[in-house]
C-alpha cells in the first residue's frame, strides 16, 4: 500500500512566484532598500557626488566636450577625497549606471584609483551598465523611484550635465527637495553648461511668471569647466567631517 507524500512547505521568502506577484510588491520595494544599504555599508562608502546627464553624449559626439570635461571633474573629485583623512570612502562618484556622462564619470573615478557608483535601472530596451564602476557598487533597479531615492540619500553634491527627459527629472526632483525643504541638508546643485540649461530652462522667464521666488534662484550653480565646478562643491563640503558611514540626507518629519 503506497501513500501520496504531501509536499513540504515552503518558506514564503523562497517563493519566487509569491515573491514576484502584486501582493510580494512590497518585498520586491524594500529590498531595493535594504541590499544597497548593506553593500554601502560594507563598502564604507560615506556620501556621494552624483552626476547627470544624457546617455547619447559620447566622447566622439558633436557634444563629446561634455563627456571629457564629467571625465575630468570625476577624476579631480575622487583625487582630492582620497586624500581626505579619513578611512571611510567620502565623496564617491554616483551615476546612473550607463553610458554617456555616465561612463565619462564612472570613468575619470577609475582614471584616478578611486571607487565609483552606478544605479542601473531595468529597461525595456536593456541599459548596458559601463564597464567602469566598481563591481561591488554596481546596482540594478527595477523600480525608478527606490533608485531616486539612493541618488538623493547619501548624495553631498550634484552635477547636472546636459541631458533630456531623465535628467530634467532628476534634476528637478532634487530641486525641489531642497525648495521645499525635505532634506535636512542642502545639496549643492551644479548646472554644467550655462549655455546649454539657460537655453532649455528660461529661468528668468520662471520668476517673471511667479511660479518660482527670487531666492529659488539660489538653489543651483553654473560651471563651464571642472576646476570652476570642483570650486563649487568644495566651498560647500566640509572636508574635515568624516562620521559613521553611510552619511544620509534624512527627510525632515
Amino acid at each position: 500500500m503506497t501513500t501520496d507524500r504531501v509536499p513540504a512547505a515552503q518558506l514564503a521568502y523562497e517563493n519566487a512566484a509569491f515573491v514576484t506577484s502584486d501582493e510580494g510588491r512590497p518585498l520586491r520595494i524594500l529590498a531595493e532598500y535594504l541590499e544597497p544599504l548593506n553593500r554601502f555599508r560594507q563598502a564604507a562608502v560615506h556620501d556621494t557626488i552624483v552626476f547627470f546627464g544624457s546617455a547619447r553624449l559620447t566622447a566622439t559626439g558633436p557634444m563629446g566636450h561634455y563627456y571629457q570635461d564629467a571625465q575630468t571633474l570625476a577624476r579631480m573629485i575622487t583625487q582630492w577625497s582620497m586624500a581626505l583623512p579619513t578611512d571611510a570612502h567620502r565623496y564617491v562618484i554616483c551615476s546612473g549606471g550607463g553610458g554617456g556622462i555616465m561612463e565619462a564619470a564612472n570613468r575619470g573615478a577609475a582614471q584616478a584609483g578611486g571607487k565609483s557608483i552606478g544605479l542601473n535601472i531595468s529597461l525595456p530596451h536593456e541599459q548596458q551598465a559601463n564597464p567602469y564602476i566598481t563591481p561591488e557598487l554596481e546596482f540594478e533597479f527595477h523600480y525608478f523611484f527606490m533608485r531616486k531615492l539612493w541618488f538623493a540619500q547619501l548624495a553631498r553634491g550634484l552635477v547636472a550635465f546636459p541631458g533630456g527627459f531623465g535628467t530634467l527629472d532628476e534634476v528637478m526632483e532634487i530641486l525641489t527637495l531642497t525648495q521645499t525643504r525635505k532634506l535636512e541638508r542642502r545639496i549643492p546643485v551644479i548646472l554644467y553648461g550655462s549655455e546649454y540649461w539657460n537655453e532649455i530652462i528660461n529661468f528668468k522667464a520662471l520668476l517673471h511668471h511667479g511660479v518660482i521666488s527670487a531666492e529659488d534662484l539660489a538653489l543651483f550653480e553654473f560651471a563651464d569647466t571642472p576646476a570652476a565646478a570642483l570650486r563649487v562643491l568644495q566651498s560647500h563640503l566640509d572636508a574635515a567631517t568624516a562620521g559613521t558611514t553611510p552619511d544620509f540626507a534624512h527627510a525632515r518629519t
